[in-house]
C-alpha cells in the first residue's frame, strides 16, 4: 500500500518518527555522525576554524610586510608562513566549506533522505583531523613547516626537513577525503533524486556539484602521485625531479598544474552554483539562460584540463606550447563570461531587493570578475612573462579565491541560514560584515596589482622604499578584514547557531525555489523518508 505524503514529504500521520529516530545527544551525535546535516555543520565549522588559523598566518606576513626591513620574522619563518597560508587555505578552509555546502543542500535541493554512503560520509570528514593536525603542527617539527610554496616545487622540496614529509603525507590523506566525499556526492546526485526530477530539472549547485566532483575524482590522484614522487626522491634514491640523475624539476611542474588548474575550478564552480539560487531568489526572476548555465559550468570543467602550463610561460616553454595555452586559457573565459552574462541578465528587470545574502552575490560578481579580467591578462604570454611570480599574480588569485569562493560562501550562509538554524540572522549585522568585508578585500588587495606592476616579486620577506605605501596600506586592510571576520562568526554565527533572533518561516525569502524551501526551518533531522511527488518544475512538493 502506498503511503499518503503530506506537503513536506513525510508519510500521513508519522510526525512522531523524528522523535522516535531524533538526534543522538552529546558528543556521540558528533563522533559517530551519519546524519548528512551533522556532518555538514562539521565540515563548515573545520573549515571556518581552518580560515581562521590560516588568516593568523596571512596576518603575520602582512605584519612582516607593513615597512622594509625585517620586523617581526626571519626569511626563512616567512617563506614557511606563505607556503602554509596557502595549504591551510586552499585544503583545509575553502574545500572542505564546499563540501560541507554539498552535505547540507544536495538531499535537500533532490529530495533524498540522505548521501549516499552515510558512514563513509562519516569517515570522510573525521579523516580531515589529523591530517590538518599534521600539516599546522608542522611548524613545530625539527627545522619548522616547509618553506617551498603552497605549489611544493621541486628541488625546494627536496631539500626540506622532516616537516615536509608530514605535508605530504598530511595531503594524501585530505586527498583520500576529497575522493571519498566525491564519490558519495556523484552516487547520491545520480540514484537518489526524487522521482520525477530529471538531469535538467536539478538545482545548479546540485549540478555544479556533480561537476565538481568528477573533477576531484580526476585530478586528486595526480597531486597524490607528484608529492608520491617528491617522497621516493627524498628518502628512496629516485630523481625523478632532481637534475643531477637525470631527473627534471620542471616536470614536477606540469604534474602539478595538471592537477592545479582544475583545482582552481574546484574551488569556484559550486560557489557559481550558490550564486545562481541567490540571485533568482532576489531578483525575483527565474534563472536566465539554466542550459546555457548547465553547458558553461561543463565546458569550463573540460577545458581546465588543458590550460595548465600558462602558470609556466617563464620555464622555457616553445613558442608554439606558448600559443596553444595562451589561446586555450582566452577561450576558457568564455564560458565564465556566459555565466556572468546570465546572471546580470536574471537581474536585469526583475524586482530586486538587497538582503544581506543579494549583497554578497552582486559583490561577488564584481569582484570576481575584476579577478577574471586579471586572469585573461596574466593569459597573455609576452605580459605574464613580465609580470609572473609577482604581486599582480598574489592579487589575481585572491580577487578569484577570496572574492569569488569565500564571497559565495558568506553568501550561502545567509540565504541558507534560516533554514539551518531555525532563526533569522540579524540583517543589520550581516550589512555591517558585508560592507566592512568588501572595503577592507579591496584595500588589502587592488594595491598589490600596482605592487606587481612595478616590479615587486612575491614570497619576499623584504624590499626597497619605493614600495613601502602600498603595502602598508594593503597591511592596514588585511587586518580589517580579518577581525571582519571574526566579526562575523562573533556577531553573526554564533547567535544563530544559539537559536538568538527571530523565528525563520518554512521559506523566509518569497521568491526562493527549490524543495529545501518545502520542509520546516530550522530542517528536521530527517526529511524526506519517503520520496516526495514534484510538481511540472520539480521545485515543489505536491501533496
Amino acid at each position: 500500500m502506498s503511503a499518503v505524503l503530506d506537503p513536506h514529504g513525510h508519510a500521513a500521520g508519522d510526525h512522531g518518527h523524528d522523535d522516535h529516530h531524533g538526534a543522538p545527544h552529546g558528543w556521540r551525535r558528533w563522533v559517530y555522525a551519519t546524519n548528512h546535516k551533522d556532518i555538514g555543520t562539521l565540515y563548515l565549522l573545520f573549515a571556518f576554524t581552518m580560515l581562521m588559523i590560516g588568516g593568523v598566518l596571512a596576518l603575520l606576513i602582512r605584519a612582516e610586510l607593513f615597512q622594509p626591513g625585517l620586523q617581526l620574522v626571519n626569511p626563512e619563518l616567512f617563506n614557511q608562513l606563505t607556503t602554509m597560508h596557502g595549504l591551510i587555505m586552499v585544503f583545509g578552509a575553502i574545500m572542505p566549506a564546499f563540501v560541507g555546502f554539498a552535505n547540507w543542500m544536495i538531499p535537500l535541493q533532490i529530495g533524498a533522505s540522505d548521501m549516499a554512503f552515510a558512514r563513509m560520509n562519516n569517515f570522510s570528514f573525521w579523516l580531515m583531523i589529523p591530517a590538518a593536525t599534521m600539516l599546522a603542527g608542522s611548524f613545530f617539527m625539527p627545522g619548522g613547516a616547509p618553506a617551498a610554496g603552497w605549489t611544493l616545487y621541486a628541488p625546494l622540496t627536496l631539500q626540506m626537513g622532516p616537516s615536509m614529509d608530514a605535508g605530504i603525507f598530511a595531503m594524501h590523506i585530505l586527498g583520500a577525503s576529497s575522493i571519498m566525499g566525491s564519490i558519495n556526492i556523484i552516487v547520491t546526485i545520480l540514484n537518489m533524486r526524487a522521482p520525477g526530477m530529471t538531469m535538467m530539472k536539478m538545482p545548479m549547485f546540485v549540478w555544479t556539484w556533480l561537476i565538481t566532483a568528477y573533477l576531484l575524482i580526476a585530478v586528486m590522484p595526480v597531486l597524490a602521485g607528484a608529492i608520491t614522487m617528491t617522497l621516493t626522491d627524498r628518502h628512496f634514491g629516485t630523481t625523478f625531479f632532481n637534475p643531477a640523475g637525470g631527473g627534471d624539476p620542471v616536470m614536477y611542474q606540469h604534474i602539478f598544474w595538471f592537477f592545479g588548474h582544475p583545482e582552481v575550478y574546484i574551488m569556484i564552480l559550486p560557489a557559481f552554483g550558490i550564486i545562481s539560487h541567490i540571485v533568482p531568489a532576489f531578483a525575483r526572476k527565474k534563472l536566465f539562460g539554466y542550459a546555457s548555465m548547465v553547458y558553461a559550468t561543463s565546458s569550463i570543467a573540460i577545458l581546465s584540463f588543458i590550460v595548465w602550463a600558462h602558470h609556466m610561460y617563464a620555464t622555457g616553454m616553445p613558442v608554439t606550447g606558448q600559443l596553444f595555452f595562451m589561446y586555450a586559457t582566452m577561450l576558457i573565459s568564455v564560458p565564465t563570461g556566459v555565466k556572468v552574462f546570465n546572471w546580470i541578465a536574471t537581474m536585469w528587470k526583475g524586482s530586486m531587493t538587497f538582503e544581506t545574502p543579494m549583497l554578497f552575490a552582486v559583490g561577488f560578481i564584481f569582484v570576481f570578475t575584476m579577478g577574471g579580467f586579471t586572469g585573461l591578462i596574466l593569459s597573455m604570454a609576452p605580459i605574464d612573462t613580465q609580470v609572473q611570480d609577482t604581486y599582480y599574480v598574489v592579487a589575481h588569485f585572491h580577487y578569484v579565491l577570496v572574492a569569488g569562493s569565500l564571497f559565495a560562501m558568506f553568501a550561502g550562509f545567509y540565504f541558507w541560514c534560516p533554514k539551518w538554524t531555525g532563526v533569522m540572522y540579524n540583517e543589520t549585522r550581516g550589512k555591517i560584515h558585508f560592507w566592512w568585508t568588501l572595503i577592507s578585500f579591496n584595500v588589502t588587495f587592488f594595491p598589490m596589482h600596482f605592487l606587481g606592476l612595478a616590479g615587486m616579486p612575491r614570497r619576499y620577506a623584504d624590499y626597497p622604499m619605493q614600495f613601502a605605501d602600498f603595502n602598508a596600506l594593503a597591511s592596514v586592510g588585511a587586518f580589517f578584514f580579518g577581525f571582519a571576520q571574526v566579526y562575523f562568526f562573533v556577531f553573526v554565527v554564533l547567535p544563530a547557531m544559539l537559536g538568538h533572533g527571530e523565528k525563520a518561516s518554512a521559506k523566509p525569502w518569497e521568491a526562493a525555489e527549490g524543495l529545501e524551501w518545502e520542509v520546516p526551518s530550522p530542517a528536521p533531522f530527517h526529511t524526506f523518508e519517503n520520496p516526495p511527488k514534484l510538481d511540472a518544475t520539480a521545485t515543489r512538493v505536491i501533496g
